[in-house]
């Protein structure tokens, strides 16, 4: 399957049109970028989630969806890699943020304010765990305390250099309740989209995120 991801990621980027991809867990992203790095160079990953998934290895597979960002640290897939609304931090999740130079804004720590710059093309990662379980109930792993929706839509909106790919994973239908985080992720979908749209017209980069 990975494979077969990356070569349809491919396929898509190489056309220069930005890419959306829908659905899966979050092991989809290695192979999404590994396609996505292939043609842009110097890419920043924008990873907004509950959970950093960078771990070396969960339960015995390093594929997990617990590893990608491991994965692509390790392949120099991206020049930056910043995380935002984490909040399940480990020991091993530290010392692999540090190993590889990674920037984490912890849900405690998170201020709409103070954002790093970014200047280079973009690649989101939208985790819907990300977002507080109040407003997306339907996913696996919910852990409280977590981003509004208002705020999500403002990191995304507040990107400035093209857009160039996304992906939105972790819904889970069988936790939902009355299709609230369905609407949520087709907002997004939207709110993505019409960004990539606007940030990919050559007149539109200006700098900053």
């Amino acid at each position: 399957a990975f494979k077969q991801i990356e070569s349809a990621m491919l396929a898509q980027v190489s056309t220069g049109d930005p890419v959306l991809a829908l659905g899966g867990d979050h092991a989809v992203t290695y192979p999404l970028v590994r396609a996505a790095a292939q043609q842009y160079k110097d890419l920043t990953l924008l990873h907004i989630d509950a959970h950093p998934d960078i771990y070396d290895e969960f339960e015995g597979d390093r594929l997990s969806h617990a590893c990608p960002f491991a994965r692509i640290m390790e392949e120099g897939l991206v020049k930056r890699l910043i995380q935002v609304g984490i909040r399940t931090m480990n020991g091993h999740c530290r010392q692999q943020v540090k190993r590889f130079g990674v920037e984490v804004i912890e849900m405690h720590d998170f201020n709409e304010a103070d954002l790093p710059v970014v200047n280079s093309p973009v690649y989101l990662s939208l985790d819907v765990d990300g977002i507080d379980p109040a407003f997306a109930p339907g996913v696996s792993h919910r852990e409280p305390g977590g981003l509004s929706i208002r705020q999500v839509l403002k990191l995304i909106n507040q990107v400035d250099r093209p857009l160039v790919a996304a992906d939105i994973v972790e819904y889970n239908p069988r936790r939902d309740v009355q299709d609230l985080t369905a609407m949520l992720c087709a907002k997004f979908v939207k709110e993505i989209s019409a960004r990539m749209a606007l940030t990919n017209r050559p007149e539109a980069v200006n700098g900053g995120f």
